[in-house]
């Protein structure tokens, strides 16, 4: 077991949440808000209620967009009070370059120059609001990084712009002096019907091509890749694997519908089950992010709810995780599905090894007598997720 059965949160967890997202008010397209403006102040408090470690922020989440510098710096430093009067820090800042109506068309992406430029100047001032906060990650989420019609602009081309915008953000933190790493968040479509940079795969091959490809990784989101179909964890995996998995965003979604950012783990418990478990079992020490919001039914009372449902299901199923690694039938069946037999050692290339593997003989009627029993070992994992095991 990981920890005693009250499964509440503690500061090693990493456990984050967003101003948007526990100040989410429940607007839909179809409905108008159903809950009062809460202050980031406020919302700083509450995290601490219910105790998280971490409050991350668009930049428009706590400074608007036309406000002077005098009001900026004011609000920054009462929201940084805040966040040391309640233990909180901030690790992550991210932009708002979907929100206002100049980026109709796109951002750093769009057709006109000058948009690109103002979304360049506001993302290097939100990593200034970032700096002063301490935070060391700043996410790139691009979405209305896109298109409706492919008539507007070659494909190739939006790439391009992309890969000025990024590497000219690296070089602004790297003169500053700030150590932020980027972290690059994928999405496939909405709100615009195909959005560039659709899967975290996509951002791995981009991220090579930039100037500085050791400032940027990936900000995977659950919600995002579920969308489309795909599995999640093996999207987080592949990050992990190249050394790119600088945050993460946990949530739930049913695939195949809009995005619904729903609690993590309502939806799909056992895909959550295996992230848990991939997370914990390679010792990702970054933050787990929990990019989600309360059901619109929910007044505040039901937000700290939908707040703590996020921490409480990460740490029951880490909890399970643990059972998982530690049970002998399901140990033994992994032993026995990857027992090496006969099987020659591929290993690093070299022509003497090669010639070996050339005149191995394989028995192929004996390797089919091997049993691969996944059906009992994925019965066995539902059993233990469903509390019989």
């Amino acid at each position: 077991m990981t920890r005693a059965k009250d499964y509440q949160p503690r500061p090693e967890d990493k456990f984050s949440f967003g101003l948007w997202t526990v100040g989410n008010r429940g607007r839909d397209p179809f409905g108008d808000f159903v809950r009062p403006v809460m202050a980031p102040n406020d919302i700083v408090a509450m995290l601490a209620e219910v105790g998280a470690w971490g409050v991350n922020l668009h930049d428009n989440d706590l400074v608007p967009i036309d406000a002077s510098a005098a009001e900026r710096d004011s609000i920054v430093r009462s929201f940084k009070k805040a966040c040391e009067a309640n233990g909180l820090v901030v690790p992550m800042v991210t932009v708002s370059l979907f929100f206002h109506p100049i980026f109709r068309d796109g951002a750093f992406t769009a057709n006109d120059p000058e948009v690109r430029a103002y979304a360049v100047q506001k993302t290097m001032r939100a990593m200034d609001i970032g700096a002063e906060l301490g935070a060391k990650i700043f996410v790139l989420w691009g979405g209305r990084e896109g298109v409706e019609t492919d008539a507007c602009r070659p494909a190739e081309e939006a790439v391009k712009r992309l890969r000025e915008a990024i590497n000219y953000l690296c070089r602004y933190s790297l003169d500053r002096g700030y150590g932020m790493k980027f972290a690059l968040e994928a999405k496939p479509n909405e709100p615009r019907a195909d959005i560039y940079m659709s899967t975290t795969g996509s951002y791995l091959g981009f991220i090579p091509t930039l100037d500085h490809p050791e400032m940027a990784g990936v900000n995977p989101e659950m919600a995002h890749e579920h969308m489309s179909g795909l599995n999640f964890m093996h999207a987080v995996a592949q990050a992990w694997e190249a050394g790119k998995l600088f945050h993460i965003d946990l949530n739930d979604q049913m695939p195949g519908r809009y995005d619904q950012d729903l609690r993590f783990g309502s939806a799909n418990l056992k895909a959550a089950f295996w992230l848990v478990k991939f997370l914990e079992d390679v010792h990702y020490d970054g933050p787990r992010h929990f990019d989600a919001h309360a059901y619109r039914t929910e007044d505040y009372e039901g937000v700290k709810d939908f707040a703590r449902g996020c921490m409480r299901t990460y740490l029951i199923l880490k909890d399970k995780a643990c059972l998982w690694n530690h049970d002998r039938e399901i140990q033994g069946i992994l032993a026995e599905i990857s027992s090496d037999g006969n099987a020659p050692k591929i290993g690093k290339y070299s022509s003497e090894g090669a010639s070996r593997l050339l005149n191995h003989v394989f028995d192929k009627e004996k390797i089919l007598q091997k049993r691969l029993p996944y059906e009992r070992l994925d019965q066995l994992t539902v059993d233990l997720l469903l509390g019989v095991r």
